[in-house]
Order: structure tokens, then sequence, then C-alpha cells
């Protein structure tokens, strides 16, 4: 199909000839063809605009394209990012979880004590927490931890259940220090506050023992302390060693 471009040089060519056969056309039927001219020449120009239009059309159409690409990139970046995210926030919440459902005990970590074996001993969890700290300080071998810890328990809860074996591991923990009189004193006041307490007999021994700590001018005190128990214990399982430290003290 000829374009109107074509059309036109075609017709621009003819027209010369055409005039100079003066018979080929009348002068309205030249003008006629002058404006079909000018129409196809308009014609082909607003073609040429439409190509470049199209041409600036596409050009944006493809930048866009581009962009859109670039920006799904970017969001492709940040989803990830905020999945990583999220997942570290469930590993924070889950070790979280698995701390809280744990409590420090002397350096090791132990499982708190459950609910309802506080409830059978007649204490709070905290009072059975607070008592286990303490020993554990005692079991560790740290006897400046183990008295503190057994002070505050007993000022805390002083008619718990656990109050006669707390004086006695306080006591045992000056004993430990090589605080021999304190221990005395406070092994004295386990005997005389829990006298029935599963602790009495063996506060008492261990009260001559550390009469004996002392020095040979104590030997006499620890006598009476181990002649006590015999008396007031004679079940105890310190009987024997009891009469043993008696039998060495009269022997000299």
């Amino acid at each position: 199909m000829r374009s109107p471009t074509a059309t036109w040089i075609a017709a621009a060519v003819a027209l010369p000839a055409c005039v100079a056969l003066v018979a080929c056309v009348s002068p309205a039927e030249h003008e006629k063809l002058r404006r079909k001219v000018i129409d196809m020449e308009r014609s082909g120009g607003a073609e040429g605009a439409t190509r470049e239009r199209l041409a600036d059309m596409a050009a944006e159409v493809s930048r866009l394209q581009q962009e859109n690409a670039e920006l799904r990139g970017r969001i492709e970046v940040v989803e990830h990012r905020a999945e990583e995210a999220l997942g570290e926030a469930r590993a924070a919440r889950q070790q979280l979880g698995e701390l809280q459902a744990q409590v420090t005990v002397g350096g090791a970590s132990a499982p708190p004590p459950a609910a309802n074996e506080a409830e059978e001993a007649g204490v709070s969890v905290a009072e059975l927490d607070a008592y286990r700290r303490a020993y554990a300080a005692w079991r560790d071998d740290d006897p400046g931890t183990c008295v503190d810890r057994f002070r505050n328990f007993l000022q805390t809860y002083p008619s718990s259940p656990y109050a006669d074996d707390a004086a006695y591991w306080m006591a045992d923990c000056y004993f430990k220090q090589g605080d021999f009189k304190t221990a005395v004193l406070r092994f004295d006041d386990v005997v005389n506050r829990y006298p029935s307490g599963n602790k009495a007999a063996d506060a008492l021994y261990r009260q001559g023992e550390a009469l004996l700590r002392m020095g040979p001018g104590y030997g006499g005190a620890a006598g009476k302390a181990f002649e006590r128990m015999l008396k007031e214990y004679p079940d105890s399982g310190r009987a024997a060693e009891a009469q043993k430290q008696l039998d060495l003290l009269k022997a000299g």
C-alpha cells in the first residue's frame, strides 16, 4: 500500500506535466488537486507526529516497567528482612521462656519448686524457693552466702516448717567459717527453739564439737553437751558418736 508521502511525491511530479498540457485539468480541478495535495501533506506530518508520540510512549512504558521491577526487588528485600526479624523475635521469646522456667540455684540452673510440692509442705512457692537457694549455698560450700540467705529466710519466714533446718544449717555455716563461738550459740538456739525438731540431737552434738574446736579449756562444756544429747535423745543416730567423744574426754 502506497504511503501518503509517496502519493504526494507522485502527485507533485505529475502536476507540472499536467500544467504543461493545458488541456489536462481545468482551473477548478487544479484547485481541488492542490488542496488534496496539501491535505495529504498534512496527513503525512500528523502521521510522523503520531509515530513520534508512540515512540515516546513506548520509552515511558519501558521506564515505568524498569522502575516497577526495581520496586518489587526492594519490597522483596524488605519482606525478607522482616521475616528474619520475626524469626529472631520468636527465638528470643522462646529463650526468655526457657530462662523464666529456670531458677539459678548456687550457680547452677534447677527447675523451680513445683506449686503442688510447696502446697504439700504448707508453704508458698517463694518460701520453698528461698530455703532451697540458701541450702544450695551451704551445699556449694559458700558459708558467707549461706549465712546471709538463711538469716534472711528466718527473718522473712520465722514460723516456717523449715525454720529449724534453716537455723541448723546457718549454725553449720558459721562452723565452716571457723567462727566456732557463734556456731556454739547458733546450735544452742536450734535445741532451745526447736527441741522436737529433727535437727535438735544433731545440734547438741555439733555444739559439743564446736566447743572442742575452741580449745582444751572448753572440754568440760563439750562433755556436758554430749551428755545432754545422750540423755534427751538416746535413740539419735549421733548417740554412739557422742558416747565416743565422752570416752575420749574422760581418758584425757
